[in-house]
């Protein structure tokens, strides 16, 4: 049964801190492989929390397979980014908008 998961990031390695987040190595590589979780309807909603630290809401079935499914994105793969938890989330609360 899928259900939703906070997934947390953290860039760090090989990330260039000069430089925007469009702007590191491998951003369309990433990018696409991104593009293709949210077309899967894998990943509902996403994005950075602070200049370190990126969230996202995704639908799976366990922490495990989650992980996996990650495993190659290419930011992770080099070390720009790394997950540093995968939490279930119960959602009580959700506006629509009509």
């Amino acid at each position: 049964m899928r259900r939703l998961f906070l997934v947390y990031e953290r860039h760090g390695g090989p990330w260039d801190w000069s430089k925007g987040m469009r702007e590191q190595d491998l951003w369309d590589e990433h990018a696409a492989f991104m593009d293709g979780l949210v077309d899967d309807g894998f990943v509902v909603l996403g994005g950075p929390l602070d200049a370190k630290d990126v969230l996202l809401v995704v639908a799976g079935e366990d922490p495990e397979s989650i992980g996996e499914r990650f495993a190659s994105d290419p930011w992770l793969e080099n070390g720009m980014l790394e997950i540093t938890e995968i939490r279930p989330w119960t959602v009580l609360l959700e506006a629509r908008p009509s």
